[in-house]
């Protein structure tokens, strides 16, 4: 293995750990969104003018941890086939 190739296959190693990074992101943002939606839904839910907001927060957590699962599972892909 030359100098080359090892330089390449690091390069796609530090790519598989940025889409990792990146996937772990995705989770973390979806996490704190469905925690500050049932946080409300739970405590605040004699608040009519919050409802929506937790209501969507939790949409909105549920449609980052999708996309984030479906981003990862993509660039994944994109990277084995080189």
């Amino acid at each position: 293995m030359g100098e080359t190739d090892l330089r390449d296959s690091l390069a796609v190693e530090r790519t598989h750990l940025a889409n990792e990074r990146t996937l772990l992101s995705y989770i973390r943002t979806a996490l704190a969104l469905l925690a500050g939606g049932a946080m409300v839904l739970k405590f605040l839910n004699n608040d009519p003018v919050l409802m929506p907001f937790a209501w969507a927060a939790l949409v909105v957590g549920t449609l980052v941890l999708v996309i984030g699962s479906y981003r990862f599972f993509s660039v994944r892909r994109r990277i084995s086939r080189g």
